[in-house]
């Protein structure tokens, strides 16, 4: 079956630009990962131990508004997210599902163009079967009006990487 969707990390400039000022306008203090674990959304792995990381605040569906001429309205939220505190080369897996940043519970929020929720889906799948979470996908893509999902984990509601229609 052809996959109808491209899963996207951040962009480098938006990374670079977020490790500066997030978007709640503060300026973040960088650590060292003890454990490694924390999903990054620059590069969609995880951290290694001794990596040095930074979390900020991050309004994904504003950033698309502004590029695509959208109105999210009340659906722009601005949460957490994990990047290297440097520029990193970005994802090295394929066009696919992020498995490597797959937990137990996720939610696929599927948003129109104008940046209007369309609705979610809970994805509960154990993170050995995280390749299954393509063949969701295809199907919430099967929906003309849907324009982009944005994958979040359920548990904090964190933003993990954002799809959009090929």
């Amino acid at each position: 079956m052809t996959t109808t969707y491209e899963v996207h990390a951040l962009t480098p400039a938006t990374a670079d630009q977020l490790r500066l000022q997030d978007d709640a306008g503060h300026t973040r203090e960088a650590t060292t990962d003890p454990e490694g674990g924390a999903p990054l959304r620059c590069c969609l792995r995880r951290s290694g131990a001794g990596e040095r990381i930074v979390l900020v605040s991050y309004a994904p569906l504003r950033r698309w508004a502004r590029e695509t001429g959208a109105e999210p309205g009340p659906y722009d939220e601005c949460g957490p997210v994990f990047l290297h505190a440097e520029s990193c080369d970005g994802p090295t897996s394929g066009p696919g599902y992020p498995a490597q940043l797959h937990g137990a519970r996720r939610v696929l929020r599927a948003y129109d163009a104008r940046g209007h929720i369309l609705g979610g889906r809970l994805v509960e799948i154990p993170r050995e079967r995280a390749a299954e979470v393509d063949g969701v996908l295809r199907e919430v893509f099967a929906d003309p009006a849907v324009a982009l999902v944005h994958l979040r984990a359920v548990e904090f509601g964190c933003f993990m990487a954002e799809v959009r229609r090929r």
